[in-house]
């Protein structure tokens, strides 16, 4: 793992919009998994900034996203639909083809997940983007989520519904479940881009970085992955010797 530790929330964002931009330039059909959440946003930011004083054409890449509620429909304020579309896609022109996320409100949802592999596998992912949940969480993979798992139904832990809570009126308007990559999806990634920030990451944080590998921390399995770079302001690695 290479670690960049940076001041804060604003440099951590600028820091992986470069690491993009220039995946980019040297691939302009570059697939990027995407993540969502206030993580990556001040990247999503940065990159719009990018694209209104430099141009950057995003014409030719490929967004998977890592998951969707389940329930909530696409147009749903705060489905990931809603989320990519506001925060990033309508400010590029990356076409609406080229961007995948699952569909929460399939008939079948398993059959969506084994449709929502298959783009996975057909597709390729060149660089995943990640945060990291408190209780140790990439995607919606909970602990206890087996490294061999694929896209799958994730009946979400208490800790991420009360964590996703600030987003909706209520944590009783959270959704239960979700479609979510499953971990040896991610782990399919060519490369993974981890991005932590604050001081309420600095115990997951601390877990990733110590090495010990744990289903019961869904994101050591990135211990194994021979191509990650995290990015990590003062406050995520403050705990971290």
């Amino acid at each position: 793992m290479e670690i960049i530790q940076v001041s804060n929330y604003e440099e951590m964002s600028k820091r992986a919009a470069e690491f993009l931009l220039k995946k980019i330039e040297q691939n302009p059909s570059l697939a990027l998994g995407l993540a969502t959440g206030s993580t990556p946003k001040g990247l999503y930011e940065q990159l719009i900034l990018d694209r209104k004083e430099h141009g950057t054409s995003y014409e030719h890449v490929t967004t998977i996203n890592l998951d969707e509620y389940i329930g909530l429909p696409a147009s749903n304020p705060n489905s990931y639909h809603s989320f990519m579309k506001e925060n990033l896609f309508r400010h590029l022109d990356i076409p609406l083809s080229n961007s995948y996320l699952p569909n929460g409100e399939a008939a079948d949802l398993q059959k969506e997940c084994t449709r929502y592999e298959s783009i996975i596998d057909e597709k390729g992912i060149d660089v995943q983007v990640l945060g990291i949940g408190q209780n140790g969480h990439i995607g919606f993979n909970e602990p206890g989520t087996s490294f061999n798992q694929t896209t799958h139904i994730t009946t979400l832990a208490q800790s991420t519904r009360q964590a996703n809570a600030r987003f909706f009126q209520s944590i009783e308007e959270v959704p239960k479940q979700a479609i979510t990559m499953g971990i040896a999806s991610i782990m399919k990634s060519s490369e993974i881009l981890l991005l932590a920030s604050g001081a309420k990451k600095a115990e997951a944080v601390h877990q990733l970085l110590s090495g010990e590998i744990s289903e019961d921390f869904p994101a050591s399995v990135l211990h194994h992955h021979p191509h990650v770079t995290i990015i990590a302001d003062d406050g995520a690695l403050s705990i971290v010797t």
